[in-house]
């Protein structure tokens, strides 16, 4: 089967649409959270869309309502992060621990009391960007847009806080804010990358692309476009690689993620030694 036919089936135009935005979003949000050391947000968060999927089957809700009765749920956590990281005094890791625990609990809880992990529990664990529907690809759009536009409009304060909160504090920034715009879209691109890569895999589409960019990069704007582009060529790549050898697509789009930041690492290492 050539690229030609492929691209003639209207799954693979919405799973490489769909996925090049939610690619797009978990790149250029990574970069943020590498350098502030709040990448496993992404794994805390996948955990309690874990918790969220289950209220969400527990209601037999469509896979279209689905999505939209997690986003607020999701969105809800990630403030739990932010404010026991502030004032329960406990470092964000800890916080991400907490709400993340609680989440897995609940989820396998409400799994239990559903009927078990049946076969809907286990495409939302593993990703499915094949089957993502014409609904769905219009909120992945619509929220693309809403994050995209929260980065754009926030970007100077975002880059400050990135790099030295305190000056940033001290320069009349309001970081509280901006951590707040920063966590919720986070929670928002999160539930979006559910399908692409499942809950189990959310972290790594959020961090490899963002990893492998600062590997190259040498300003932050660079980096972000480059985490951006790498994002979608891996997951272009890993969708058809998964269509074509017949594997499992979410976890195709991760190793691919891996074998460019590997690439990108090794490359940076010999001109090193240059």
């Amino acid at each position: 089967m050539n690229i030609t036919d492929m691209l003639s089936y209207g799954f693979m135009q919405r799973a490489l649409l769909g996925g090049s935005l939610i690619a797009i979003l978990c790149s250029v949000l990574g970069v943020f959270l590498v350098l502030r050391r709040l990448s496993l947000i992404g794994d805390g968060l996948a955990h309690v869309t874990f918790g969220s999927v289950a209220i969400a089957l527990l209601f037999r809700l469509q896979s279209v309502y689905n999505t939209l009765a997690i986003i607020p749920i999701v969105m809800g956590c990630s403030m739990g992060i932010l404010k026991l990281a502030q004032r329960a005094r406990i470092f964000g890791d800890a916080a991400i621990g907490i709400v993340s625990a609680l989440g897995i609990a609940t989820g396998v809880m409400l799994a239990s009391v559903a009927g078990g992990f049946n076969v809907d529990l286990f495409s939302y664990l593993f990703g499915n960007i094949l089957s993502i529907s014409t609904s769905e690809l219009g909120i992945a759009a619509a929220l693309f847009v809403v994050v995209i536009a929260g980065v754009a409009t926030f970007y100077n304060d975002l880059f400050a806080s990135t790099f030295d909160e305190e000056l940033a504090k001290s320069s009349g920034i309001d970081t509280d804010r901006i951590n707040t715009v920063l966590v919720l879209m986070t929670a928002l691109t999160v539930v979006l990358a559910m399908k692409v890569v499942g809950i189990m895999l959310i972290s790594a589409l959020l961090i490899l692309p963002a990893a492998t960019a600062l590997q190259l990069a040498r300003g932050f704007k660079t980096a972000i476009v480059s985490a951006a582009a790498f994002g979608v060529i891996t997951v272009i790549t890993g969708i058809t690689v998964s269509f074509v050898l017949n594997l499992p697509t979410g976890a195709t789009i991760v190793i691919t993620n891996f074998a460019l930041f590997a690439c990108a690492f090794g490359a940076r290492t010999l001109l090193r030694r240059g």
